[in-house]
């Protein structure tokens, strides 16, 4: 997917990072600014953060410039879209399963969330709650909204992903 900062580069502010890609403790991420921001918000990290890391840095930026982090990235691609593949061929006979081919989660619906989540509790799964992520206001404000699990896909280690993929089948089936 294109970004939207490539369509209008002068109006729109592009933020990345490589903390899915290459590990969360890496911390590192960028920023592709309108010229007219620049200035601004250089001025900005320079008052309000006085420790960035500089082995990471370069590290990153010798990713970056000998290619080695564009085949990391396509091969992350590549492994996360068979994931969700292998998701979509296990449960998508028995369960409506939306998001696009791109990113670490889709969205399992379901028609009661609570007793989907508790029985993959029982199963040592850990899954999402699509309610958490309503904006809600007053008591009755999810009433009527979808229900449905959140599965994220890149975290599990290749060897247990079949087995978690089964133990979420059972859980939707109700067994």
């Amino acid at each position: 997917m294109g970004a939207l900062q490539g369509m209008a580069p002068g109006q729109v502010v592009y933020l990345g990072t490589a903390s899915k890609t290459l590990g969360p403790a890496l911390r590192l991420g960028w920023m592709v600014l309108p010229p007219h921001l620049v200035d601004a918000v250089a001025d900005a990290k320079l008052h309000s953060d006085h420790h960035t890391e500089t082995i990471g840095q370069l590290a990153l930026a010798e990713l970056i410039d000998s290619h080695a982090y564009d085949r990391h990235v396509r091969a992350c691609r590549l492994r996360y879209r068979r994931r969700r593949d292998q998701l979509l061929g296990r449960l998508g006979t028995h369960a409506n399963v939306y998001g696009i081919a791109a990113g670490l989660h889709a969205l399992v619906e379901v028609a009661d969330e609570e007793a989907v989540l508790a029985r993959a509790e029982k199963e040592g799964l850990a899954v999402g709650r699509l309610g958490e992520h309503w904006h809600t206001a007053g008591p009755d404000a999810d009433e009527g909204r979808p229900q449905g699990l959140v599965v994220g896909y890149g975290t599990p280690r290749e060897r247990v992903y079949p087995d978690a993929l089964e133990a979420l089948g059972r859980v939707l089936d109700g067994a």
